[in-house]
């Protein structure tokens, strides 16, 4: 391709932890190498990085060189912390003074899988949306209530990043260069890594139901696989009540006490991610979604996905009401290697 205009330099730092997950931060430093590949320049600069400069052993028992000491990287766009497994066990004292420090300078910081978990110690996620691997999920609100944690796939918003596992992190570092580079970078890389659709921050985790509510309520997975079963057709309260021989009333606790909503909206959201799904993935038209959703008429339907999700079904496979949500201002001019010693520290002082 050819190369990018004026595109300025972007650097991240990805800040391993003990037990990071190798996959999450391969998935998130990829996409960086092949934008630069195929713009045709260092559009965008990486360092691995721990506290000391030694590396932090993936959970796969691999690590990565160079590795450099957080005090040695200089300024950066955006600082990601990497977790894995045994996430709490890897949180230092000094590394949650460094972040707040990172918190205090105005640095954006982001977190891949359990690297929420040690932003939310440091106490720099009040107010932010938080993503985070579904296993995470239940230990992080028990630990930390007053934190909004998110089912996404990865959230963005204030200067904060964060993103559940696996390869997540690819969709987030792809929605970031097309907002820096443009949809064409962004859809090239995706061809290049055999990516049928990149995923944005509408997507939620598939997280198993019993791992948000445990084993013990059954009566709850039986009306949540009822729902899943008849998206079509939509049964009543009663006649969800009337097939698992449970009174609508408790059917009513049992959603509010562990999902913290109405079966009613429980069903509907229900039912729109389906017709999400069916919008990117087949070529049915809005009306024959809306009908195999369960909505009697496509105004109705509108309506319920826009309250949702922002934008109205047509805008879901035009993607022309997306605002980009990260436009930083470029620290460097001219890149540098990977592994550098500049003449500032890392929150930016002479």
């Amino acid at each position: 391709m050819a190369a990018a205009t004026a595109a300025p330099t972007y650097r991240f730092a990805f800040i391993t932890l003990d037990n990071y997950s190798m996959i999450a931060l391969s998935s998130a430093i990829e996409p960086l190498r092949m934008a630069n590949y195929l713009s045709g320049r260092e559009v965008y600069q990486w360092s691995i990085v721990t506290l000391d400069g030694q590396p932090a052993t993936a959970s796969n028992g691999a690590y990565m060189l160079p590795t450099v000491s957080l005090d040695d990287i200089g300024p950066v766009n955006i600082a990601f912390v990497c977790g894995g497994i045994k996430v709490k066990e890897a949180i230092t004292p000094a590394l949650l003074a460094a972040l707040r420090r990172l918190a205090q300078r105005h640095v954006p910081i982001g977190a891949l899988c359990t690297g929420s978990y040690a932003l939310a110690m440091a106490g720099v996620l009040e107010k932010h949306p938080v993503a985070i691997h579904w296993e995470n999920m239940a230990g992080l609100l028990e630990e930390f209530p007053g934190i909004h944690v998110t089912e996404k796939l990865f959230s963005i918003g204030d200067d904060r990043y964060t993103c559940s596992g696996g390869i997540a992190p690819l969709d987030l570092m792809l929605h970031l260069i097309k907002d820096q580079l443009g949809p064409e970078i962004a859809l090239a890389i995706s061809e290049q890594f055999i990516v049928e659709r990149v995923r944005d921050d509408n997507d939620r985790q598939r997280i198993p139901l019993q791992n948000q509510v445990g084993i013990c309520q059954e009566n709850l997975l039986k009306v949540a696989a009822l729902m899943e079963a008849n998206i079509e057709e939509p049964l009543s309260l009663d006649e969800l009540s009337d097939e698992i021989g449970v009174s609508r009333r408790q059917i009513e606790r049992l959603f509010k006490r562990y999902l913290n909503c109405v079966p009613t909206k429980y069903y509907l959201d229900l039912r729109l991610h389906r017709a999400r799904t069916l919008l990117l993935q087949t070529s049915m038209s809005i009306l024959e979604i809306a009908i195999a959703c369960g909505f009697r008429t496509p105004p109705h339907f509108a309506k319920c996905y826009r309250d949702l999700f922002g934008y109205p079904p047509s805008g879901e496979r035009g993607q022309k009401c997306r605002k980009p949500p990260f436009t930083p201002v470029p620290l460097l001019a001219t890149p540098r290697p990977q592994a550098i010693t500049p003449s500032v520290d890392y929150y930016g002082n002479a």
